[in-house]
């Protein structure tokens, strides 16, 4: 067992690293948890730290994999120096539903996994892994020092790290399809990809696509534009490049470099290795050889596909009387309507009414009801969402109206910081029963909103930031 004085060092650390992944993966994802489980040495007892709860509902598995099962103690690999922090030994993903998870051994930190959530509209799994990956090791480093030499930064680290997370899965990527001698550096590509998505011209917001390629795979693409090597534009020179993208703006072209400067422009061949930016406006997304990284909007990158992926009203459907077939497909027409609206980037509201016999809705009430089975009628239905006011659809899968008025009466639930569309939504659920309703905000995620509650907007667990969390045992905490 360790001391008193050891206990509030390890605690003070891992509080640290816990709030500093959680804010910034918060950032880069959405609400997003974090949770530890670690031994200290061989013989150590397993400790975790959740306060979150992100781990609860998985206690049978930790005690399969960490009690029950000893053999994660048999490590005769791990250094026994505690000063050889950085020389991690990657531990298996456990692979538990809804959680991403990274972990090693160290000669200062026997063993520990970290933990936070698998949010459904990642682009990719690969820079939350890096971040966890970082986590670790910087675990692994404050433990190695004496508790004089903590300064407490690691927290600060992983709360502004997601465009090293970013190029830490690229770099990883390149080494697999490359090797280790690439001379593109990746940092100053991010920095460029950010600015020109920041930069207007005439107005517009950047549109086309600026493909990164290392010198010694130029030869595989089809050039149909080269600029002379002498006035080549360099790539930090951001207004120029985005000048350039007028080339390529709307069209299967990509915009060349080679990670300094402009080479020209080529068709959609592509060789075995490439870096993309895909500008689409106000936002973009990162590619590895067609391959979403993340994506970028407002001078930093994200997770986020900009796809709603509705989990929480599937979810709510499933709970319903209805037979899973009608579900499904109720389901799938209301992620047609959501998909479009964000596609033409206007806001709509869609209200799935669930009632035996539809509710009255103030608005244009369609007599007879379009059956949105059918694809013509879907159509319809996708231009009628431009008018303001929201679509009732009934669970029959019909369209009954359009330009619909959701009134009700102010209550405690509402949320001021959002907009007419969102909080007419709160009073309408609240009000009626067996409704849902889906708000589509042009600058905002999707909302489902189902008995006055935001469904995704509701917080399991308090962040707490900057407390020290307590260090439980988890044997304790499975209830042996």
């Amino acid at each position: 067992m360790i001391n008193q004085t050891q206990y509030s060092f390890v605690r003070r650390c891992v509080s640290d690293i816990l709030n500093g992944l959680s804010d910034g993966l918060s950032h880069f994802s959405g609400a997003s948890r974090a949770a530890v489980v670690f031994a200290l040495q061989p013989d150590s007892p397993m400790l975790l730290c959740d306060p979150q709860n992100l781990l609860k509902g998985h206690e049978p598995i930790f005690k399969s994999l960490y009690l029950d099962n000893q053999k994660w103690r048999d490590n005769d690999k791990v250094p026994t120096n505690r000063k050889q922090f950085a020389d991690i030994l990657p531990v298996k993903d456990p692979g538990l539903a809804g959680l991403l998870a990274n972990g090693g051994y160290s000669g200062s930190v026997f063993f520990q996994q970290w933990f936070t959530e698998h949010h459904p509209d990642l682009c990719s799994t690969g820079p939350t892994e890096r971040w966890l990956e970082h986590a670790v090791w910087r675990f692994s480093h404050d433990l190695a020092n004496d508790q004089e030499l903590y300064t407490g930064i690691s927290g600060h680290f992983l709360k502004e790290y997601a465009t090293h997370a970013v190029r830490d899965y690229i770099i990883d990527q390149m080494n697999q399809l490359l090797g280790w001698d690439s001379p593109v550096r990746i940092y100053p590509v991010l920095d460029a990809v950010l600015m020109i998505s920041e930069t207007q011209e005439e107005g517009s917001w950047p549109e086309g696509r600026l493909l990164v390629v290392d010198p010694s795979m130029l030869d595989q693409l089809d050039f149909l534009v080269k600029f002379q090597e002498g006035v080549r534009p360099q790539l930090v020179n951001y207004k120029h490049v985005r000048k350039l993208l007028l080339t390529v703006e709307r069209s299967g072209r990509h915009l060349v470099s080679d990670g300094r400067a402009i080479l020209g422009v080529c068709g959609d061949c592509l060789p075995p290795f490439s870096l993309c930016a895909d500008f689409r406006g106000r936002q973009g997304f990162l590619k590895i050889n067609r391959n979403k990284v993340c994506s970028f909007a407002d001078g930093r990158f994200s997770s986020t596909t900009y796809q709603a992926k509705l989990v929480q009203l599937e979810e709510l459907l499933l709970e319903t009387d209805l037979d899973r077939s009608e579900s499904y497909f109720l389901f799938k027409i209301v992620v047609s309507l959501v998909n479009h609206s964000q596609q033409r980037k206007h806001g709509c509201t869609v209200v799935i009414d669930l009632n035996r016999e539809p509710v009255d809705i103030s608005g244009q009430a369609l007599s007879p009801p379009l059956n949105l089975r059918k694809p013509h009628t879907l159509k319809m239905a996708k231009s009628l969402a431009k008018v303001d006011g929201a679509l009732h659809i009934g669970a029959d899968m019909h369209l009954h109206g359009f330009a619909c008025l959701l009134d009700g009466r102010s209550f405690a639930g509402e949320d001021l910081a959002r907009g007419a569309r969102y909080n007419s939504a709160l009073r309408f659920t609240a009000e009626h029963a067996n409704i849902i309703v889906v708000v589509v905000s042009s600058d905002r995620p999707v909302s489902v909103i189902h008995q006055g509650v935001d469904v995704h907007g509701v917080c399991a667990w308090d962040r707490n930031a900057g407390c020290a969390y307590n260090l439980e045992r988890l044997d304790y905490w499975v209830g042996l």
